[in-house]
């Protein structure tokens, strides 16, 4: 099994100064990839630190796991997957925010199972493999 890994579990091992390869072990060492715009997240928040310290300490740990994993883009195939999941839980009444719309069509489109603190968030996603790292 290969996993895609939401912002909210990498934030999350951040808080407990779990390493990568610490994480990477829970998970069976199996291969672990990030979605472009988890990495825009996660960066957005490293840069809204007000105090250096707190800021360079983010950018590190994020740093770390980015030449660690790999980072799969917002192309044209997860495009048509992300169209069609819109239109699907707009039609159902049961929107998601749209960045995780694109995490989820991301991990849909690579076959990944999605590990997040989230998962009463992500479970309206039919067909989304999900796998829970605590939180709801």
């Amino acid at each position: 099994m290969a996993y895609l890994i939401d912002s909210s579990v990498v934030i999350d091992l951040e808080r407990q100064e779990t390493s990568i390869s610490e994480f990477r072990s829970r998970l069976g060492n199996a291969p672990m990839a990030l979605a472009s715009i988890t990495v825009s997240e996660l960066l957005v928040g490293s840069l809204r630190s007000t105090v250096l310290a707190h800021r360079l300490r983010r950018q590190a740990f994020i740093e770390s796991y980015l030449t660690s994993v790999l980072v799969l883009p917002f192309d044209l195939s997860v495009a048509r997957r992300h169209a069609a999941l819109t239109v699907e839980l707009t039609t159902l009444g049961q929107m998601i925010a749209p960045h995780d719309l694109i995490i989820a069509a991301t991990a849909m489109h690579h076959g990944l199972t999605l590990v997040t603190r989230d998962l009463r968030h992500f479970s309206r996603v039919t067909g989304l493999l999900l796998a829970n790292h605590g939180g709801e």
